[in-house]
């Protein structure tokens, strides 16, 4: 079965999960996990299915099968898929639509298996991705993807432990836990909590340092990464957490916006006070391991009534806070076919502003993380391979630095798939 995974962590994480699955096993085809976080990534994975039928050497194949946040709505599968694709619709008879989870949803069980070793044979990538919370209540005016995903909800600690342990029993080295809305495991609800703290740190109530210090408590994997974080749910317990030389020195925000009056059209439930206090934090954390944080965010630009100066102040956050990689986002409409609440907003963007500010923007950034990559030269940090083949190798450092045979002087270990070595940057 081959497979194309578009989008976010928790794609790959079911991914794996479906080509280790049963109902797969004797099918011939091709497994994609698609995408809506903008309107571009809808059409990228639209076309790569055109484009597959265009193909006379893939005619052959049984199915194309179709899993993601297109795949379903508001948490089931998608009834009226070929209503909303209809250039798909005459390529019916060779799409089949699977739910996300083939374990939870369909009843399905992952093949039956001797031993942990042959579980994990076929892991796409070395990390193993593990969800812990699903949906979100929070409905931000930008987001599509919580309209197809819908409520939140969390998974026990106990079931993410034993996923971890077996994981862990055949010699894997690092999980990355993720998300929708990651640090809201163990809520209720991800709405309403922040509306009367949002100028004081200390009082943000969280489960997930519980949930943290469990899995440290009762495993012994050597690494562990969390991904997208909502910065509204991170106190003090989860900012200490990371002083631990086991979780990694790497923080992703979905931050959004420097501006306060952005994020509150955005329907964010933080203003930017609450989120500068929160990155002041992050920067005075000592860990023993002496490894520089290194901070990620997730950002939106031009975003409708988005003014000069409030465009100003999502640079300026990028340069104070020493921001080491930045994803940012053109805003999108959703013009094709389902749409956000932002797109029946007043004041969008003029196309050649968003232009000026995505390249100032990117700038911006590109200096902000070749700064930091600098303050790691001559370094000795750990890395995991996760890629090797004819003499070729890439894997990334804890605070999330790339390094290639080109960029290294490599200090000890074996240049090996899932081996951790410890090399200095040299360029």
């Amino acid at each position: 079965m081959e497979y194309k995974i578009f989008g976010c962590k928790v794609n790959k994480y079911y991914t794996d999960k479906w080509l280790n699955c049963e109902y797969l096993k004797n099918k011939s085809g091709i497994f994609v996990a698609s995408c809506v976080v903008t309107d571009k990534a809808k059409r990228k994975w639209v076309k790569f299915i055109k484009d597959i039928f265009k193909n006379e050497e893939l005619k052959n194949w049984e199915k194309v099968f179709i899993s993601g946040c297109w795949a379903f709505e508001k948490g089931e599968k998608h009834s009226k898929f070929f209503e909303i694709y209809p250039e798909l619709k005459k390529f019916e008879n060779k799409i089949e639509i699977l739910w996300e989870d083939p374990e939870k949803i369909l009843g399905l069980q992952n093949k039956k298996l001797e031993n942990l070793k042959n579980k994990f044979k076929n892991q796409i990538y070395t990390k193993k991705f593990v969800v812990i919370q699903w949906g979100c209540d929070s409905f931000c005016s930008f987001c599509l993807t919580v309209q197809k995903r819908w409520k939140h909800f969390y998974r026990k600690k106990e079931e993410i432990l034993k996923e971890i342990l077996d994981f862990e029993k055949v010699g894997w080295k690092e999980v990355v836990l993720t998300w929708i809305n990651l640090s809201a495991w163990g809520l209720e609800n991800t709405n309403p909590i922040i509306k009367k703290q949002l100028e004081n740190l200390e009082e943000v109530k969280s489960k997930f340092s519980e949930l943290l210090e469990y899995i440290l408590e009762n495993t012994k994997i050597k690494r562990i990464r969390i991904s997208s974080l909502g910065p509204e749910f991170i106190d003090e317990k989860v900012i200490k957490i990371f002083e631990n030389t086991r979780i990694y020195p790497h923080f992703h925000f979905s931050i959004q916006s420097g501006s306060t009056k952005i994020l509150k059209n955005m329907k964010r439930h933080y203003n930017w006070e609450f989120m500068e206090k929160l990155l002041e934090k992050v920067r005075k954390i000592k860990r023993k391991d002496w490894v520089l944080i290194g901070i990620w965010a997730d950002l939106i630009i031009w975003f409708p009534w988005e003014s000069e100066e409030d465009f100003e102040k999502t640079c300026d956050l990028i340069e104070k806070y020493e921001i080491t990689k930045v994803h940012a986002f053109p805003f999108s409409a959703h013009n094709y076919w389902e749409n956000v609440p932002a797109w029946f907003f007043a004041n969008q963007i003029d196309e050649k502003i968003k232009k000026q500010r995505m390249q100032k923007i990117t700038k911006i950034s590109d200096k902000v993380r070749n700064n930091f990559i600098e303050k790691n030269i001559w370094k000795e940090l750990e890395v995991l391979i996760e890629v090797e083949k004819d003499g070729n190798f890439k894997g990334w450092t804890g605070n999330y630095i790339e390094v290639n045979q080109e960029n290294f002087e490599i200090v000890s270990g074996k240049i090996e798939r899932n081996e951790i070595i410890i090399w200095k940057i040299s360029k």
